[in-house]
C-alpha cells in the first residue's frame, strides 16, 4: 500500500490510536478491487511511501477489518466525495491496517531492480501507479530479507 509520507507516513500510523488507521482515499477501481476482494484479516502489507525522496518500502503492516465502505465518498466537503455513490450503493472501499514494523533501514526501491526473485514485482513496472498492489508470497519473504526484518506475519 502506497502513501505520500507528507500526506500519510509510517510514523503517522504509529502515532494512531491502537497504531491503526482507515486506510481511505482508495480512487481507482483497479486498486479498491484489490482491496475488497483479495485483502483479508490478518494479512500482511508493505507500507511504501511514494512522491518522498528516496522512494522505499519503509515498514510493514496488517489488514485488521474486513473491507468497507470508505465514509469520505459521502462527504461532500471531502477531496474524496463521490457524488454518485450512495450508501446503498457504495463504489468506494476501504479496510484498517495495523502497523507491525518499520524497516529501519527502509528498502529503498532504487536498490529492487536487479534483485533475483522481484522481477515482476507490480512496483517495478513502469508506469504502475496502483497504491494498492499485490504480492507474492516470495516477494514478500525477499523485501523482509533485504530489510532484515523478521517476517512477523506470514501472508
Amino acid at each position: 500500500m502506497k502513501s505520500e509520507p507528507d500526506e500519510f507516513s509510517i510514523d503517522d500510523l504509529i502515532q494512531s490510536e491502537n497504531q491503526t488507521t482507515r486506510w481511505t482515499g482508495i480512487r481507482n477501481y483497479q486498486a479498491r478491487n484489490f482491496m475488497r476482494d483479495e485483502m483479508k484479516i490478518g494479512d500482511g502489507v508493505l507500507f511504501y511511501h511514494s512522491n518522498a525522496k528516496p522512494l522505499a518500502i519503509v515498514g510493514s503492516m496488517y489488514v485488521s477489518s474486513e473491507p468497507y465502505p470508505d465514509y469520505l465518498q459521502f462527504k461532500p466537503d471531502s477531496k474524496y466525495f463521490d457524488p454518485k455513490s450512495t450508501e446503498e450503493n457504495p463504489r468506494w472501499m476501504l479496510v484498517d491496517v495495523t502497523f507491525v514494523q518499520k524497516f529501519d533501514p527502509p528498502v529503498l526501491r532504487d536498490n529492487l531492480y536487479d534483485v533475483k526473485g522481484l522481477e515482476d514485482l507490480m512496483l517495478l513496472k513502469r508506469g504502475s501507479r496502483l497504491s494498492i498492489q499485490p504480492l507474492t508470497d516470495e516477494e514478500w519473504e525477499i523485501i523482509h530479507e533485504l530489510a532484515g526484518a523478521e517476517d512477523i506475519i506470514k501472508p
